[in-house]
């Protein structure tokens, strides 16, 4: 009869697993771009949107009178945007966590009516989420984010479609790259954040960075809110602007999950998807 080797529980041994783990953790760390970026982001993130917040505040003093609905709705309209994106990318995580993903590509269905069935969960799982909250802050508050009136629709479309075309961008890097990069469903979506004037206007960030702004709808759609909470005007052309550029975005965005997905199936990869 075999005997069952005892583990050694000595302090030399003990020594020899911790940095054979830790080893194994710097593998994967240093092989891994999108890892080595997360590590790199959340500080750089909150240190530049942090203060390009308050370098607006004390430059504008008058702001502070009107800035509890601004900030308010804001957050609001963010969250919007950051559950369509962050929705659609947990229901395909889920699919690859669960080892599912080639279930589904096998059956009859089509990439197209995944890519919608993702963006329909997402749309509802934003609602859930976001509903609720314009609630409290009307009771909280008294802070209606149904002021905006008709705006409030255009606004609310044109995040959503935003957050689909990053969350369908993101999906198809991670059937390129593995769960290795899935880091990035929560980091692009706050990387772009500071160049969104969600929270202040973009003309107090660098003049370089505003050409950086100007070709992300968000910055208009954040811009649109305050010109109706400021000054109650409905900026159509801003909404106009943001809307076409929400169409490229989105064909963009479907159309690299399609290519990743097309390649993904060609060299057999949506089986092997991991770490």
């Amino acid at each position: 009869m075999t005997s069952i080797p005892q583990k050694q529980n000595g302090p030399g041994a003990s020594a020899r697993r911790i940095f054979a783990m830790i080893r194994r953790f710097w593998y994967l760390l240093k092989g891994s771009g999108p890892r080595i970026l997360d590590l790199i982001y959340w500080p750089a993130v909150q240190v530049t949107l942090w203060g390009f917040i308050q370098a607006f505040l004390v430059q504008q003093s008058d702001y502070f009178s009107q800035a509890f609905g601004i900030l308010l709705g804001a957050v609001l309209l963010w969250d919007v945007l950051f559950r369509g994106q962050i929705g659609l990318n947990i229901a395909f995580l889920e699919e690859v966590w669960s080892r599912n993903l080639g279930h589904l590509m096998v059956s009859p269905l089509s990439t197209g009516e995944f890519i919608l069935s993702l963006m329909g969960i997402s749309l509802i799982k934003t609602l859930v989420g976001v509903i609720p909250a314009t609630l409290l802050a009307i009771w909280f508050f008294g802070f209606s984010v149904y002021s905006l009136g008709l705006g409030l629709i255009a606004f609310f479309l044109n995040l959503i479609f935003f957050g689909w075309s990053i969350g369908l961008i993101v999906s198809g890097i991670v059937l390129r790259y593995g769960q290795g990069a899935e880091s990035l469903a929560w980091a692009l979506i706050f990387a772009i954040a500071p160049l969104c004037g969600v929270y202040y206007p973009v003309s107090i960030l660098p003049e370089w960075v505003q050409y950086a702004s100007a070709i992300l709808p968000p910055s208009y759609i954040f811009d649109g809110m305050r010109a109706i909470l400021i000054d109650g005007t409905l900026r159509m052309d801003l909404i106009v602007r943001a809307s076409v550029m929400n169409i490229a975005y989105l064909f963009l965005g479907v159309g690299l999950f399609y290519w990743f997905m097309r390649r993904a199936r060609d060299k057999g990869m949506i089986l092997q998807i991991g770490e």
